[in-house]
């Protein structure tokens, strides 16, 4: 796994949210599965490829990684799996578009958590960002006439919320390696669908739908943008991210005829202006702080 750190980080970061922006083309196109049988066979191939990722890069030392996490790692897995619990339920209940948005608002959940649990103040930038996307999301979410779309919408709200607990947690104990806690994750979610799905049996077309979804979209997105991150700054992670936002409704409305309302693009492009005026915020406040 060498070949992949000497790629460069950017490249890596792209790389992944290429890939995981056709987490909604793929759920859309189950045939008969249900959300949790999806949840399921999705976490499980997500376990598979994370496993083997684990096992050529530590070896003989796996069970050490788990132990090195420890709590913070633990409970950082529990609440990435609500995460991507909240992720196939969103996409399954509501447009790919809808969620795809909705997931950008995580640098600004971000900087609220950030407020209240580690006192870092709040700037002007950020607020005005802050009160952009709320305008952004009622757009969005007004158009949404169904109860089934709503929840949907709700749902789609849960990842950016785990997403920024977890980079808190990763502040709070910089040590916590998130690829052990990816797997975790992993099975806290497959365990999550597994008992509420009450069987897993569902159609060889689904099972391979559902090996795309775990081992390639989800499974390498996550370990390239994690890579990836390591060696790219924050705000530029951030901007690259926007890729899977701009990718998603697009392979949607290509293979599946997923057309959004001109409110929710509408809406969509307020909340990607509001991340990206925070991002060349913060881009501009790290360069101006001495090294």
């Amino acid at each position: 796994m060498n070949f992949i750190n000497k790629l460069p980080g950017p490249l890596l970061v792209f790389l992944g949210a290429c890939s995981l922006s056709f987490g909604g083309l793929i759920v859309k196109s189950f045939e008969g599965a249900t959300l949790w049988q999806i949840l399921f066979w999705r976490s499980l191939f997500f376990i598979f490829v994370v496993s083997i990722f684990l096992l050529l890069t530590y070896k003989t030392k796996v069970l050490g990684s788990f132990k090195k996490s420890g709590i913070p790692g633990l409970i950082g897995g529990i609440i990435l799996s609500s995460g991507f619990c909240g992720y196939v339920f969103a996409m399954y209940n509501t447009t790919v578009a809808n969620t795809n948005f909705i997931i950008q608002t995580q640098i600004l959940f971000l900087a609220i958590f950030g407020y209240i649990f580690l006192k870092e103040k709040i700037s002007k930038v950020t607020l005005f960002s802050i009160i952009l996307a709320v305008l952004g999301i009622i757009l969005m979410v007004g158009s949404s006439l169904s109860a089934g779309e709503m929840i949907g919408n709700l749902a789609a709200f849960i990842m950016p919320i785990s997403f920024a607990i977890l980079i808190l947690i990763i502040r709070k104990y910089p040590h916590v390696d998130m690829i052990p806690l990816q797997l975790i994750a992993g099975v806290v979610a497959m365990s999550v669908g597994y008992f509420i799905a009450g069987k897993i049996n569902i159609s060889f077309h689904d099972i391979f739908l559902g090996f795309l979804a775990g081992f390639f979209q989800l499974g390498f997105g996550f370990i390239l943008i994690t890579i990836g991150a390591r060696s790219t700054p924050s705000a530029i992670v951030g901007i690259i991210m926007i890729t899977e936002a701009v990718l998603g409704p697009l392979w949607a409305w290509m293979f599946v005829n997923e057309n959004p309302p001109l409110s929710v693009l509408i809406g969509g492009s307020i909340i990607i202006f509001a991340v990206l005026l925070q991002f060349m915020f913060l881009k501009k406040k790290d360069s101006s702080q001495p090294v």
